[in-house]
C-alpha cells in the first residue's frame, strides 16, 4: 500500500494524470459521493422490500412481526434521511448493518427457520458497507446467534447447508467487497492527486474547503490559507531543464509535509504553486508556519549553485466568506510578496491591508 499524505492521496510510481476542474468551490456539493449513493440504496431497497411483509402480515393478523417488518421499514426510512441530511456515511453504514443483522434475527426466532434465507441479504450488506474486520466479526456473530435455532427445528443436513452456504456467501462478499473497494480506492487517487508529487490536485482542494466552511460555518471553527509559488521557476526550467524542475517541485513537497501537520491539506494546483489548508489555526498561527517553511526552503540547497525560493500568501477565513473570496485573499498577499522582492511572506488583513512578518 502507498504511503497517505495530507491531502488524502497516495503517492507513488505510475500514478496517471487528470483533468481537473476550475478552483471554485463555494457552492455546495450537490451530487452524492458513491460512499453516501451506497447506504440510501441500500436504505431504500430495504423499506421497499420489507414492506409489502409488514402489510400482509397485518392481513393475516400476525400483529408481533406485523410490527417488526413495520419497525424495519421505519428504521431504514430514518437511516437514509439521516444519511441525506448529515451526509455522515460512517456512522449511518454501523446502525444500518445493524438494523439488517437484527431485523432477520428476529424475524427467523419468531418466524421459524423457513426465514433462513433473509441471512445472505443482511451478511452482503455488511460486507459493502462495513470494514472487512468489522463484517468478519458480524458474520460469526450471525453464525453464533444461529446456532440455537438451527439445533432445534432442523435437520443435520439442512443445518450444515445453512452454515456452509453462509460461510460461503460471507467468502465471496469479502472477495468481491475488497475488489471494489480497491478499484474505488485507486480511482480516487487517480482523480484527486497530482502525479508527479503526491499532492492533492484543484478536485482534492476544492472539496476540501468546502468541508473547511462547512465545519467554520457550524461551530465557527478557524482556518487558514497559505498559497505559496516558487520565485523565477521558468528561468529554473530554462537553465537547467524540466527534470530538475521536477525534483525542485518534490523536494518542496517533501519540507512541506515534514513541517506541516497530518491533518493539514496540501494541494498543487498550477505549475509551481501550491496551496496549504490549515483547519483549526489562526492567520497568526499559519503566518508564522508560512515564514517558517520560507526560511526552510531558502536553507536547503534545493538546486546547487542556485538559491531558490518561495513568496507566500497567508489568509485566515472569515465569518460569511466565500471559498472564492478566501482564494482571492490568500492570491492577492502571495502577489504582495512578490511584489516586494520575492522570498517573502505576507499576510492578508480583515480589510485589503497585506501585513509583512518579521524575518
Amino acid at each position: 500500500m502507498l504511503p497517505q499524505d495530507r491531502a488524502g492521496c497516495r503517492h507513488g510510481p505510475g500514478a496517471a494524470a487528470v483533468n481537473s476542474p476550475p478552483l471554485s468551490a463555494n457552492t455546495p456539493r450537490a451530487h452524492l459521493s458513491l460512499e453516501e449513493f451506497m447506504p440510501l440504496l441500500l436504505c431504500a431497497t430495504g423499506a421497499l422490500g420489507v414492506l409489502p411483509f409488514a402489510i400482509i402480515r397485518f392481513m393475516n393478523r400476525e400483529w408481533l412481526i406485523g410490527v417488526l417488518d413495520t419497525a424495519i421499514v421505519a428504521g431504514f426510512a430514518m437511516l437514509g434521511m439521516f444519511v441525506l441530511r448529515s451526509r455522515r456515511v460512517r456512522l449511518a453504514s454501523v446502525f444500518i448493518t445493524i438494523l439488517g443483522i437484527a431485523g432477520m434475527l428476529a424475524t427467523i426466532y419468531l418466524k421459524g427457520t423457513n426465514q433462513l434465507y433473509w441471512i445472505y441479504p443482511a451478511l452482503i450488506v455488511a460486507y459493502y458497507l462495513l470494514k472487512p474486520g468489522e463484517a468478519v466479526l458480524a458474520t460469526l456473530v450471525v453464525i453464533i446467534a444461529l446456532l440455537p435455532a438451527l439445533s432445534v427445528d432442523v435437520d443435520a443436513f439442512t443445518r450444515t447447508t445453512v452454515l456452509i452456504s453462509t460461510t460461503m456467501t460471507a467468502v465471496f462478499a469479502y472477495a468481491f467487497a475488497s475488489l471494489t473497494r480497491g478499484q474505488r480506492n485507486q480511482l480516487m487517487n487517480l482523480a484527486t492527486c497530482d502525479p508527479l508529487t503526491g499532492a492533492g490536485n484543484r478536485r482534492a482542494l476544492a472539496q476540501k474547503l468546502t468541508e473547511v466552511v462547512a465545519a467554520h460555518e457550524r461551530n465557527s471553527q478557524p482556518a487558514s490559507l497559505v498559497i505559496l509559488d516558487l520565485d523565477n521557476f521558468k528561468d529554473v526550467n530554462d537553465e537547467f531543464g524540466h527534470a530538475a524542475g521536477d525534483q525542485i517541485l518534490i523536494r518542496l513537497t517533501e519540507i512541506i509535509r515534514l513541517r506541516t501537520r497530518v491533518t493539514d491539506g496540501l494541494y498543487r494546483i498550477g505549475g509551481e504553486e501550491f496551496v496549504i489548508v490549515i483547519d483549526e489555526q489562526t492567520v497568526e498561527r499559519a503566518g508564522k508556519l508560512a515564514e517558517q517553511l520560507r526560511t526552510l526552503v531558502q536553507a536547503n540547497e534545493l538546486l546547487p549553485d542556485r538559491n531558490v525560493t518561495i513568496s507566500l500568501g497567508v489568509a485566515g477565513l472569515k465569518s460569511g466568506e466565500s471559498i472564492d473570496d478566501w482564494l482571492h485573499r490568500a492570491d492577492s498577499a502571495l502577489y504582495a510578496a512578490k511584489r516586494a522582492g520575492r522570498n517573502a511572506t505576507r499576510v492578508a488583513g480583515d480589510d485589503a491591508s497585506m501585513a509583512a512578518l518579521p524575518v
